[in-house]
């Protein structure tokens, strides 16, 4: 098979190898059905007209009469009149060494062997099925080759009639039978066109599980499935839970750590402040790592970007008012992710707010078009940027370029992991602003592909 046929065979649905499969099948049986029927036909044909000829020498064995000489005659007519009647296409002859007597049906004729004997043509050159046989009689000491043939083109007249109508009937039950294999097909396969129905509906967060009404064949695999699927809601919501209990549980004694040690000397204060800042560096990373277990049901999420860039830009103009930034948001409102909206908060929130540190004047925030499934949300400022030698290291985890400016250094290196948890990613290059152009790509809910590539 060639190499390039592979692939396309491989990625071949159920439904359309079991049809090609029945089409091949159904094709073959045809052409062997269309092919050895007429042989079949043509043969019994044969062997039937040679039944006859061989009732015809016993009626013409038992009409001759032969001298001791060899002279033949017959002593009473033939029964059937086509032997009388010139080229009528069915004759006989019988010889002796001396004499030759045959039917008034070959006139001035005889017949004639044609191919090493394998053929007899008649009077009017055409193929004969013949008979021939020796008879021996007390009065004449030699044999008497009787011979018999009848024209075979009648007979292979009444075979092509009878297959141009086999070859309909074999067309109407080649298309009857691949239609039924066809409806076989598409209700045996149709339990996992439904289940491919519910996962969708799962996806886009129409149903939290899927139903147990299937064969005895696929209920396992729903079972299994719904089980991972509530398995895995009931660990991440656990997760979430420790995680908000660990916050509320170590944010008090962080704080009056802090202030205890405010009231220290300035001395004592350098020494104990690095070590209490670096604890709630730490607090701080793996709380957010614990919410990027991901979504309680991350198979259904949606969330609208353009929405949630303006509301947290309202926080933003309000806390850095006397910046006087303007951010455009550029986003079509249509434009959905498949991110929890709490999530797409932490990363848009992160992201936005580096851009209000940074820029002079202006935040662009818009989307172009990314892999198949994939939408790029950009945001852009006019503020310093970063030099290219140092754009890889500022989204591990306590990186600060600055140390001037306030933060943990741990924003961009969450955004990163976090978009990394929904198949994402996040990289960072020089805006055609002057500054820092940020590109989020998150994935598309499902059915939400078509609308983008239309809209873009």
């Amino acid at each position: 098979m060639p190499n390039k046929i592979r692939p396309t065979l491989k990625r071949l649905s159920l439904k359309s190898r079991l049809v090609l499969a029945a089409i091949v099948w159904l094709t073959a049986m045809v052409f062997a059905a269309g092919i050895s029927v007429p042989n079949q036909v043509l043969n019994y044909m044969v062997d039937d007209t040679k039944g006859q000829l061989n009732l015809f020498i016993d009626e013409i064995s038992a009409s001759i009469e032969a001298d001791e000489t060899g002279n033949i005659t017959l002593a009473n007519a033939l029964s059937d009149p086509r032997f009388n009647r010139p080229y009528s296409g069915l004759y006989w002859s019988a010889q002796t060494d001396s004499d030759l007597l045959r039917s008034r049906s070959l006139w001035d004729k005889t017949m004639v062997s044609e191919r090493n004997a394998k053929e007899m043509l008649g009077a009017r050159g055409e193929t004969l099925i013949f008979v021939k046989t020796n008879l021996y009689y007390p009065d004449y000491k030699g044999p008497i080759q009787v011979l018999i043939g009848i024209d075979e083109q009648p007979i292979k007249d009444t075979v092509r009639d009878l297959m141009s109508q086999l070859w309909v009937i074999l067309a109407l039950l080649y298309f009857g039978v691949l239609l039924v294999i066809m409806l076989q097909v598409q209700w045996s396969l149709s339990p996992l066109t439904k289940m491919q129905k519910e996962l969708a509906q799962l996806r886009s967060g129409d149903k939290t599980r899927l139903d147990q009404d299937y064969p005895k064949e696929v209920s396992p695999v729903v079972s299994d499935l719904n089980a991972l699927l509530f398995h895995y809601q009931e660990l991440l919501e656990r997760a979430r839970h420790h995680g908000g209990n660990l916050s509320h549980a170590l944010k008090t004694p962080l704080s009056v750590l802090k202030n205890e040690i405010n009231n220290l000397d300035s001395n004592t204060q350098q020494h104990l402040l690095p070590s209490v800042e670096q604890i709630q560096s730490q607090i701080d990373y793996h709380l957010g790592r614990a919410r990027m277990a991901g979504s309680k049901n991350i198979l259904s999420v949606r969330s609208n970007v353009a929405s949630r860039v303006d509301a947290i830009s309202m926080a933003f103009d309000k806390l850095y008012a006397n910046r006087q930034i303007t951010l455009v948001n550029e986003l079509d409102s249509e434009i959905d992710v498949a991110v929890e909206q709490t999530d797409l908060d932490e990363m848009v929130g992160n992201l936005l707010e580096n851009a209000y540190k940074w820029s002079n004047t202006i935040i662009r925030v818009y989307s172009e078009p990314g892999e198949i499934g994939d939408i790029n949300i950009i945001i852009e400022d006019d503020g310093p940027g970063i030099p290219n030698e140092d754009v890889n290291q500022v989204t591990q985890r306590g990186v600060r370029l600055d140390e001037t400016t306030p933060g943990s250094g741990l924003g961009l290196n969450i955004v990163s992991e976090m978009a990394h948890s929904y198949r994402g990613k996040l990289s960072l290059s020089t805006s055609h602003l002057g500054g820092l152009k940020v590109t989020l790509s998150l994935k598309l809910p499902p059915n939400h592909e078509k609308h983008c590539r239309d809209s873009d």
